[in-house]
């Protein structure tokens, strides 16, 4: 995250009013709600799990158990567990 001067991008009156409140101090002001991304939607991280995941769900459906899917991809029995329960399709 990135610092800027609240004097470069805010007119005066809203530095004077926002200086009521708090002074020489780091603020953080978020993003509005509806610019928010779920995790990974940007970056593609999201669809590759979700991939991986229903390769992993239909591999246990084919008779897969859940040690040897820990084994193939690297991850703890109890994830294994998680994603093959999981109700999402």
């Amino acid at each position: 995250m990135k610092y800027i001067n609240a004097n470069k991008v805010l007119p005066e009156k809203l530095i004077v009013e926002i200086q009521k409140y708090i002074q020489g101090e780091t603020l953080y002001i978020p993003k509005q709600e509806t610019e928010y991304c779920k995790w990974g939607t940007s970056s593609g991280g999201r669809r590759l799990l979700d991939r991986r995941n229903a390769a992993i769900r239909n591999s246990f459906i084919s008779g897969s158990n859940i040690q040897q899917l820990a084994k193939e991809y690297f991850l703890s029995t109890e994830t294994i567990k998680k994603i093959v329960y999981s109700h999402k399709k």
